[in-house]
């Protein structure tokens, strides 16, 4: 597997970025698209509205979040094959709008296209 990386979508792109998905079902706030400098925003891989809401980036839910999370990916299997693909590619890059960057859906992402 090839490079996965993982940014937020507000921090500048850069040349070695690579492929950028934006993995969120909602657009960033406050960020013009046209500014975004995405390749594809794939927002139907981002965890659905309820265990979003569930989750509310609280790290105390972050264990079950993943749990619940990896549930919902193993029936999102042609987005997965998308990301997998493009990530043979070369260096992939998720970016997610969370200020959090150690608990969000990236990096359960990048983990289930790790193995």
């Amino acid at each position: 597997m090839s490079d996965i990386r993982l940014k937020r979508i507000y921090e500048p792109a850069a040349a070695n970025d690579g492929t950028r998905v934006l993995v969120d079902r909602l657009w960033p706030r406050g960020l013009p698209k046209s500014k975004a400098e995405i390749d594809l925003w794939l927002k139907e891989i981002a965890p659905s509205g309820a265990l979003r809401q569930w989750f509310g980036h609280d790290p105390r839910r972050w264990s079950e979040f993943r749990k619940r999370y990896k549930a919902e990916l193993a029936s999102a299997s042609e987005e997965l094959k998308r990301l997998r693909h493009l990530a043979r590619q070369g260096r992939l890059t998720l970016l997610y709008g969370a200020r959090d960057g150690e608990h969000n859906q990236a990096v359960v992402l990048k983990e289930v296209l790790s193995h």
